[in-house]
């Protein structure tokens, strides 16, 4: 119940029976206020204080499924009990269509007191329910508010921060590539244009994630058109004029995107090293998917397994992609049949432990 003494507003324009209830509804434990017609009993709801009203039907003025309906158009209206003389089943079922919480048939003695006090105090329990249920969904509805807020706001922080990150990454690498253009010794400019791509696949992560709708994954196909593309004005990129790709559209989280642009960076500068002792030549990547695994591809046309060792190659390429490879779980085999070299790549779509997981959740 709303408060210890409830207030019932009774409107019937019968005096007797009024006095009737009101005597027996106050040893029940109600105040009990009187009307004697719809328009009085209005006048009085819109006074306020009114926990529950029993409404009668036949009345001059406003009758009861009139007074019913206006008192139904008020917001936070308390609940009513319709009270009819009436053996009239018709006026029972519009009353409860048009709101009413309980419905009872009332006689002149006022024997359907204790039956008006049973559907009075269901209809406070009723009303107390639906304000619980509404205040319930009121704070379910400020709580997903919020969390949508604080959502929205954690994703444009993160979208700051790869922007800032991918800038940063970014300098970095413009000046390793000042410095590697600077440098007379081939070996130091090798080095520092080797460090360059490294640093431009990270960046270029970075860049897709701030411009992407979703921060959870980078459209590999896009990431690796924008690190050829870094690749080729770099300072090797004189001998890159025929490095092409060839990917299909595909998503993948942000750690296995640094991942794979690391190789692909190592495989291609390798490439361009060491494939064309006399020139440069067309260098192919391509990304493929082959069921639940993605293909990634650095092939070109040069020299192949027939080439001497460079002596001026530290191994620190062969060391990175390895240790790449070993992050995606991926196995990097060459292809032996390919006139050249040929690296092919081959890892799972999704990590193992997110693949564990959708599969344990499946079963």
């Amino acid at each position: 119940m709303k408060a210890t003494t409830p207030t019932l507003l009774y409107i019937d324009d019968d005096a007797g029976l009024a006095r009737l209830v009101d005597r027996g509804l106050t040893r029940a434990g109600f105040k009990v206020v009187h009307a004697a017609s719809g328009e009085q009993g209005l006048a009085r709801l819109a006074q306020g204080g009114i926990d529950v009203v029993a409404l009668d039907q036949y009345m001059p003025g406003l009758d009861g499924l009139e007074t019913l309906e206006r008192i139904m158009a008020i917001a936070d209206a308390p609940p009513v009990v319709f009270v009819t003389a009436a053996q009239d089943s018709a006026i029972a079922v519009t009353a409860l269509k048009a709101g009413a919480a309980d419905y009872l048939v009332k006689d002149t003695q006022g024997d359907f007191i204790p039956l008006l006090q049973v559907a009075i105090d269901g209809a406070l329990r009723q009303a107390e329910l639906q304000r619980a249920r509404d205040e319930a969904e009121a704070e379910v509805h400020a709580s997903r508010d919020r969390y949508a807020a604080l959502a929205a706001e954690r994703e444009v922080l993160l979208r700051e921060v790869n922007h800032r990150v991918g800038n940063s990454l970014q300098i970095i690498a413009s000046l390793l590539h000042l410095q590697a253009n600077s440098t007379t010794q081939e070996d130091v400019k090798a080095a520092l244009t080797n460090a360059m791509g490294r640093v431009a696949a990270v960046a270029q992560v970075h860049r897709r994630l701030y411009t992407s709708h979703d921060l959870k994954s980078v459209l590999l196909n896009q990431y690796l058109e924008a690190l050829l593309e870094d690749l080729r004005r770099s300072a090797e990129g004189n001998r890159m004029s025929r490095l092409t790709l060839k990917a299909e559209p595909i998503e993948i989280d942000p750690d296995r995107a640094v991942a794979i642009g690391i190789i692909v960076n190592e495989l291609v500068m390798n490439a361009v090293k060491y494939a064309y002792p006399d020139g440069a030549g067309p260098i192919h990547v391509e990304l493929k998917p082959e069921g639940e695994d993605l293909v990634v591809a650095i092939a070109d046309d040069g020299v192949g397994l027939n080439a001497k060792a460079d002596p001026r190659s530290t191994g620190m390429g062969q060391r990175i992609v390895s240790a790449m490879a070993a992050k995606l779980d991926a196995s990097a085999e060459r292809d032996p049949a390919h006139n050249g070299t040929r690296i092919v790549l081959r890892f799972r779509r999704a990590p193992a432990a997110a693949a564990k997981a959708t599969n344990a959740a499946a079963s």
